[in-house]
């Protein structure tokens, strides 16, 4: 099979010819990666441990001739991205401290102009690296944000949860406006980049590991319509797979994003108690798992009659299909002999 065969496959709740692998590995793991193997700078970490799926992105940000760098000396980077926000960094630093939003204030969600979805620079860089995935055998999917998280872009993540409760019309109102644009911009990377037979990601954080940021009701209030909505464009532009990311324990609302027509979901953590084992078994034919390996506890650990136990749990319950593995990501914590040894007990699987 190739990978995209393998991959839908999976997603189909058929056997594939082996569990399919997706993952995404930072920085310093893939720099300790290149020195343990004498890998040099070229040197392909995705092809080594044969990952199947690539997400590939287009600018879905609402102003994206804003983006600029507003200052820069020897202390820190003071940036502004094409949400409007503005961002401080400092050298060798990992986080950013937010130094300003879009809307500090309330504005109509109607009055708000964004660039054209249509423009031909929102894609160059996607189009890209769809070609570079093809070209790699890989299987492409195009990537959005979700209702939810892309509201704090332009608010700020403690603003946009008081809005939330305070005013759920306001926040509603605000959500979907943004969602017309984001779904306007997957619509338009779909057809472009001729992603069909794959589909697209909707990446919307809404969960700590102790469950959704907002009661369920609310979820359903002011949220579930409009990826219910964007998952109809999404269908109605071919897409065969929408797939949905989130961190943490979304237990609570995922009947409702089945209901919503999500065909799987991703990263399936166990830290935030999402058993890929026995979610698989529970939703079995209607839902499919891209992810499921624990990477904050087991992985780094180094105990490797541990290590083995997960894996081969995970990877039982993935060889009939509705499971593509992986992680939430891979950081430094994670030897790379440790890791070496689960990928060769998914390769065995």
């Amino acid at each position: 099979m190739t990978s995209t065969e393998r991959v839908l496959a999976a997603l189909d709740y058929q056997r594939p010819d082996r569990i399919p692998l997706f993952e995404t590995y930072w920085d310093e793991f893939i720099a300790n990666w290149r020195r343990e193997k004498h890998a040099g700078p070229d040197a392909d970490i995705y092809a080594h441990y044969g990952v199947d799926i690539a997400i590939c992105v287009p600018d879905e940000t609402p102003w994206p001739s804003r983006a600029a760098v507003l200052e820069k000396t020897h202390a820190h980077t003071l940036e502004r991205d094409g949400w409007g926000a503005t961002h401080r960094t400092v050298p060798g630093g990992f986080f950013f401290e937010e130094a300003g939003v879009a809307l500090p204030e309330r504005i109509d969600p109607d009055k708000l102009e964004f660039e054209p979805p249509s423009l031909d620079a929102r894609y160059a860089g996607f189009m890209k690296s769809v070609a570079d995935a093809r070209a790699a055998g890989r299987c492409p999917f195009a990537k959005t944000g979700g209702p939810y998280l892309r509201a704090t872009n332009l608010r700020g993540v403690e603003q946009w949860l008081m809005d939330i409760a305070e005013d759920p019309g306001y926040a509603s109102a605000l959500a979907s406006r943004i969602t017309d644009h984001m779904t306007a911009v997957g619509v338009e990377a779909i057809r472009r980049a001729g992603l069909q037979g794959t589909g697209i990601w909707i990446f919307d954080d809404i969960a700590s590991n102790l469950g959704p940021m907002m009661s369920p009701r609310t979820y359903e209030q002011i949220f579930l319509p409009l990826m219910a909505r964007m998952v109809a464009a999404y269908r109605a532009a071919g897409a065969r797979r929408v797939i949905m990311h989130s961190d943490g324990n979304i237990l609570p609302v995922l009947d409702m994003l089945v209901a919503a027509g999500i065909d799987a979901i991703n990263p399936v953590e166990p830290k935030a108690g999402m058993d890929i084992v026995v979610l698989r078994e529970r939703y079995a034919g209607r839902l499919a798992f891209v992810g499921g390996l624990d990477n904050a506890f087991v992985l780094p650990s180094g105990d490797r009659a541990r290590i083995r136990e997960h894996v081969l749990r995970c990877v039982a319950a993935a060889r009939e299909g509705g499971i593509v593995l992986g992680s939430h990501s891979i950081g430094p914590d994670i030897a790379v002999s440790d890791y070496d040894y689960a990928a060769s007990l998914i390769r065995q699987g």
